[in-house]
This record gives C-alpha cells, sequence and structure tokens, in this order.
C-alpha cells in the first residue's frame, strides 16, 4: 500500500513540474526573443506562486540583468549560488552578470575556474572569451573563441564574437602601426562575413591612415550594397577624393550622398554625418559662405550637438579666426574630456594661435585617450621641430656685368630657450672685387639676436653686430644693427615696424666708401578668405653720406592653387633718392617698376622639394625710356632625414640696382639645414606638461 501511494506521490509532482515547465515556455520564449520586460513580468508572477523555483528565479535573474540593473541580477544570482554552490548553470549566469556590470578583471578570475572545472563548456569558454576581449586580451580572447568554435563548429555566437574579437585586436594593432597584421586579421574576418561593412570600414580607416587611397577608394565601393550603405560608401569616398587633393570631386560625391539622405529623419546618425561631411566638403573647397549657412541650418537643429560644435571650430579654423575654434574647442572638452575632436582640434587652434604650450598640452592628452594617435604624433612632431636648434649654413657667388663678382659664406645659429624666447647667431664672410679696375675688398659680420613672443599677436626681434671690412684704401668697423615689432593686429593681417643698422656692401667700391644705412622700416600683409592677398613695405633710410632713400614696393597675388602652391601677381615698386650721384651708386631722382609674376612651390611635406618664380615688367629710370626686366629664382632640394636637408638655388635678374639702370645680376648658391640637437633644451618642460596631462586625466 505505501509503495503504491509513494508511487502516486511521485507521479503528481512529476506532473505538476511538467506543467510548470509548459507554463514557462512563454517566458522562456520572452527571454530567446529580447523581450525581457515582458519576461521580468512573467517569471515574477511564477515566483510569487512559486517563490523556490530555481529555474523561474534563474530567469528572472537574466531579465532584470538584460534590462540594465546588473546589481541586482549580480545578487539573485549570488544568492542561488549559495544555495546550490554545484549547481553550473547557476555558475554561468554569475560570471555573465559580471559582464553585465562591466567587472571585468573579477569576471575573468570566475571564468578560469569555470573552464577548469567544465573544459567542454561552450557557454563557459565563450564566456571567457568575451571576458578576455573586454578586457582587450585580444590575442588570448582569440585563442578561446576558436576553442568555443572547436566544441560548437560554425556556431553563429560564437562566429559573432570572433569577428569583434578580430576587430578590437586589428584596432589595437593599426594603433601600435603594424598595419599588415591588422589587414590580415580583418581578411580573415571576410572570409566568416563576406562583405561585413563593419569590417570594411575598419579596412577603408587603415587605407587612409598609411595614405593607400586607391585601396580605401576599391573598399568603400565594395561597402555600397545597399542604398544606406551607399550613402555611408559616397560620405568616405568624398573623404578619399579629398585626400587626393581633388577637393571638387570630394563635393560632388557628398552632393550625392546628401540627395539619398534627404528622406531620413534628422535624429538617424547618418544624416548628421552626411551633412557633417557636406560641411567640410565645402571648407576644402573653400565655399566659407555656404558652409556658413549650412551651420547656421544644423545650429538650429542641434544647438548642443558635439559635432556640429566641431565643424563650428573647423570653420574657424580655415578662416583664421582662431578664437572662435578655441571657444568652441572647449565646449566640447567641457562635456566630453575624452573628445577626440576637442583634444586634437583644441591642439591645432592653440599651435595656429601662437601659444605653442597649450598645444603640446592638449596634443599630450589626444594620446592619453587615444595611444599612438597619428596626427597627434605629427603635430607634436611638427611643434618640436620648430623648438630645436639648428644650424645653416649657405654659400654663394655672384656676379654682374658689371664685372663685379663676390663669394660670400655664412653660417646662423638658431636657439630657442623657450616656446617664446630664442636667440640668434649670425657671421658671415664676404669677398668681393671688380676684375676690371681690379678693386676688392673683404667683409666679416657677426650679429648676436633675440626674439621674444609678448602674446599671440606680438613679437620683438632684435639684434645687434659688428661689421669688419678691409678694402683698398680703408679698413674699418661699424656697428650693425636690428630692431623689430612683429603683430597680427587683426585676423589675417601682419604688421612689423622697425629700424635697420646695415652698410652698402654690393661691390669692393661701395665697401670702401663705408657707407652706412639706417633704415626705418614697416611691412604689411593682408590675407583674405578668397585666395587674394596683399603685401606692402615702405622703406625710409638716411645715409651717411647725407643721401635719402625712399622705397615702396606693393604686391597684389592670387593664390591659384595649394598643392603644389602656385601664386600669380603684380608687383609695383617705387625709389627716389634725395641726391643722384650716379657715379658711385644707383641713386635716381624717380624709378618706377612695374612687373607681372608667377611663382610655383612644392608641398611642404615632400622630401623633394622645389620653387620657381619669374616676373616680367617695365622700369622708367627718371626721363629715360622705358626698358623691360626679368628676374627669376629657382631652388631645388632634398630633405635627408628629419633633421637634416639640403638645396642648391639659382637667380638672375636684370632689375636697376646698386650699379645702374641696364645691369644683369646672377647668383648660384647652396644651403645646408641642420638640428644639430634631437630635442628642444627645454624638452623636460614639455614631458612635465605631458605628465600632468595625464595625471588630470
Amino acid at each position: 500500500m505505501r509503495i503504491k501511494q509513494f508511487a502516486l506521490y511521485l507521479l503528481f509532482f512529476s506532473s505538476f513540474y511538467s506543467i510548470m515547465a509548459q507554463d514557462m515556455q512563454q517566458g522562456f520564449a520572452y527571454l530567446e526573443s529580447g523581450n525581457y520586460k515582458d519576461a521580468k513580468v512573467f517569471f515574477e508572477k511564477v515566483l510569487q506562486e512559486s517563490p523556490e523555483n530555481k529555474t523561474a528565479k534563474l530567469c528572472y535573474g537574466r531579465a532584470v540583468g538584460l534590462l540594465g540593473n546588473s546589481e541586482e541580477a549580480i545578487q539573485i544570482f549570488t544568492d542561488l549560488k549559495s544555495r546550490y554552490p554545484d549547481d553550473f548553470e547557476i555558475k554561468l549566469n554569475y560570471a555573465e552578470s559580471l559582464l553585465w556590470d562591466r567587472q571585468f578583471e573579477v569576471a575573468e578570475t570566475f571564468y578560469e575556474g569555470l573552464v577548469q572545472e567544465n573544459p567542454k563548456s561552450f557557454a563557459g569558454v565563450l564566456g571567457y572569451a568575451n571576458t578576455l576581449s573586454n578586457l582587450k586580451k585580444y590575442p588570448k580572447a582569440l585563442e578561446w573563441v576558436n576553442k568555443a568554435l572547436q566544441l560548437s563548429p560554425g556556431n553563429a555566437n560564437a562566429l559573432t564574437s570572433r569577428k569583434f574579437v578580430r576587430l578590437g585586436y586589428a584596432f589595437t594593432l593599426s594603433q601600435n602601426k603594424q598595419y599588415t597584421e591588422a589587414l590580415q586579421l580583418l581578411d580573415e574576418n571576410l572570409k566568416d562575413f563576406p562583405g561585413d561593412k563593419d569590417t570594411l570600414l575598419n579596412k577603408a580607416n587603415i587605407f587612409l591612415i598609411t595614405n593607400q587611397l586607391t585601396e580605401a577608394e576599391q573598399v568603400y565601393q565594395q561597402i555600397a550594397t545597399t542604398s544606406r550603405d551607399s550613402i555611408v560608401a559616397f560620405n568616405g569616398l568624398s573623404l578619399v577624393a579629398n585626400k587626393q587633393h581633388k577637393t571638387k570631386k570630394a563635393l560632388t560625391l557628398v552632393e550625392l550622398s546628401r540627395e539619398k539622405v534627404a528622406s531620413y529623419k534628422k535624429d538617424d546618425p547618418l544624416w548628421l554625418a552626411t551633412q557633417e561631411r557636406y560641411v567640410q566638403a565645402l571648407l576644402w573647397n573653400q565655399k566659407y559662405k555656404k558652409a556658413k549657412a549650412a551651420l547656421s541650418n544644423l545650429k538650429s537643429g542641434f544647438p548642443d550637438n558635439n559635432k556640429v560644435s566641431s565643424l563650428e571650430a573647423t570653420y574657424g579654423m580655415y578662416t583664421s579666426n582662431f578664437g572662435i575654434s578655441l571657444d568652441r574647442y572647449s565646449a566640447i572638452l567641457n562635456t566630453e574630456a575624452s573628445s577626440f575632436d576637442g583634444n586634437l582640434g583644441i591642439a591645432n587652434a592653440y599651435r595656429a594661435s601662437g601659444n605653442d604650450m597649450k598645444a603640446y598640452e592638449y596634443a599630450f592628452k589626444t594620446l592619453y585617450y587615444y595611444p599612438k594617435q597619428p596626427d597627434a604624433e605629427k603635430l607634436i612632431k611638427t611643434l618640436k621641430i620648430s623648438h630645436t636648434p639648428f644650424v645653416e649654413q649657405k654659400t654663394a657667388y655672384t656676379f654682374d656685368n658689371g664685372d663685379n663678382k663676390a663669394f660670400s659664406a655664412g653660417v646662423a645659429v638658431e636657439v630657442p630657450f623657450s616656446a617664446r624666447f630664442k636667440t640668434m647667431f649670425r657671421y658671415t664672410y664676404r669677398k668681393t672685387e671688380n676684375t676690371r679696375t681690379e678693386v676688392e675688398a673683404t667683409s666679416n659680420d657677426v650679429s648676436l639676436g633675440m626674439s621674444y613672443k609678448l602674446s599671440s599677436r606680438i613679437s620683438l626681434l632684435g639684434n645687434i653686430g659688428i661689421n669688419n671690412s678691409e678694402a683698398i684704401t680703408t679698413d674699418f668697423t661699424q656697428l650693425t644693427a636690428e630692431a623689430v615689432v612683429q603683430t597680427k593686429p587683426f585676423k589675417l593681417q601682419s604688421l612689423d615696424v622697425g629700424y635697420k643698422r646695415e652698410l652698402q656692401n654690393f661691390n669692393a667700391d661701395l665697401i670702401n666708401r663705408e657707407i652706412v644705412m639706417n633704415n626705418y622700416f614697416a611691412n604689411y600683409n593682408l590675407g583674405t578668405n578668397f585666395r587674394l592677398g596683399w603685401y606692402t613695405q615702405y622703406i625710409y633710410t638716411t645715409q651717411t653720406d647725407d643721401n635719402v632713400r625712399n622705397l615702396l614696393f606693393t604686391s597684389l597675388y592670387y593664390n591659384v592653387l595649394k598643392r603644389p602652391g602656385v601664386k600669380v601677381g603684380a608687383n609695383y615698386q617705387y625709389i627716389s633718392f634725395k641726391d643722384q650721384v650716379p657715379e658711385i651708386y644707383f641713386s635716381p631722382g624717380t624709378f618706377h617698376l612695374g612687373e607681372v609674376f608667377a611663382e610655383v612651390v612644392s608641398n611642404a611635406e615632400n622630401d623633394l622639394f622645389y620653387s620657381l618664380s619669374a616676373a616680367l615688367g617695365k622700369q622708367f629710370v627718371d626721363d629715360e625710356d622705358a626698358s623691360t626686366t626679368f628676374r627669376a629664382e629657382g631652388k631645388i632640394g632634398y630633405r635627408f632625414t628629419d633633421r637634416f636637408k639640403a638645396n642648391l638655388y639659382g637667380k638672375y635678374s636684370n632689375i636697376a640696382s646698386a650699379t645702374a639702370a641696364g645691369f644683369e645680376f646672377t647668383e648660384f648658391g647652396f644651403k645646408l639645414k641642420w638640428y644639430f640637437l634631437k630635442k628642444p633644451l627645454f624638452d623636460k618642460q614639455i614631458m612635465k606638461l605631458k605628465k600632468n596631462s595625464e595625471s588630470n586625466n
């Protein structure tokens, strides 16, 4: 009888739990479909009826954790783990809850125990791999995700995990400039997921960093498989075109993506990304009025958006309104201290506005948040080379049709002691002779100077020196001096005002006469945002032979191209002397010169560099008939290392000068420039900024 009753008891309870399991199928479905809110409500009701139901409590904990309340989920699984210490399923859920709560170090230790306890557990092995991935221990994570795939070949979750492990690993490798290894990982991803957009975008980014622009272009074309992805592709291709210096093509491409995205809602990230690229393309093409209008529209729709603020700052950089740039980048950093655009952007803005120490500070902050970031490293390198002591040597040979010849050799040394203060030393030896009259002269010119930046707008420059000359009938020593106030009174403008004391040393006869010139000058340059520029120089000179000279030079020019730099323009020069002493030196009562010119300059970042300029004009000397003038100058050089470069140059002119109208002058020479130290003298101060920027974050 008892056996029969016990059998009925077992039958009852097995039927009860079977009914309970069937009743929870709806809850399981909620969990599997990601409907965690309904799953939570469902299992909460089950627990009200059966508080000790382990399965329901486990599922309730998962629902709670996946809804974002990871702390409560951890507590639930901790309680279950204490009640059922040998239940492996509960341990797995506890480990996963640690991942939800981003306790990756704790999870790593716990998962290590799980995979030792049960090496065949797919969930345990995959969870351990995901934990290692979150800790950026990518080689080990890749090893364990491959073990998971051995346990469950072709498992979709494991394949997806491996994809993201590879993406993270490839990103880390690219940060360390191991681009080949990174691309190999991404190509392996494409074997598992052909045409995967995340992987292709990562490949394109590496190609952009390494300047493999044709490859980047091909990848973006692969991405354009859907209407939405074609917008992403056009935006990427626009960036590639800009890097290829095809700015018009860049604008055309983004206009295509802008048409495609027009029907999207403005809260779609792709809509804003496209408008962002459109404004950038307008700036690349110097269409500042349109860019400003587009920015105004974005600002009204996204008043507090950091991306829009970054665009405003970029607009300020392109239009030389660095105050706006500093303000907008500061606003970004106030809301997001780790912002890449904010940190690198403000570093460049400080550099452009003349505050190099602040530029260092924020460039280092960029590297703190984004280690080995190429643009930040390049900025720091540029800053350091601009503050590193160097020596420059120049040797030249000149001759003219008046039988004058000269050889000169000089050395200049510049030593910055801080970002604001630097000293200069210069020595020049010059020997001149006239082969017809056999008159010779030599001069030795030594000077010591300094430059101090009072603010981003005002700098002081001064030097003092001695010129010792020996000529056929005289031997003398004279003081030379220079003092200049360099200012930037307004945006895109510069004004230098100064005084310079020097000797007439064009030829041996002039050196022999010991004529000292006191020059009072002003140089003014006006730039614009529409490629036009205007430069003017005025010099008032008094001489020790009681003569007085007025010189006015003005140039209106237009920048045709950026790469290479092409400039064309027109020059006008006026000279007048109080006394005319043509038998001694060129000293007309009035001299007018008008000319047109063109200039080509290579790209600054190229190792091989060159420049070529030529001008053709007419000159009018007193009452004489006008004569045609021509001058040309060329230079070609090579940057052997970051610290050493050399160039050869030559120039020719038939413009009236120190001898007389109708003369021709030619010069050939070479220059060497060597940064004889590897880093600035105040590098400890710079590195202190790096340390402070890291400790303050």
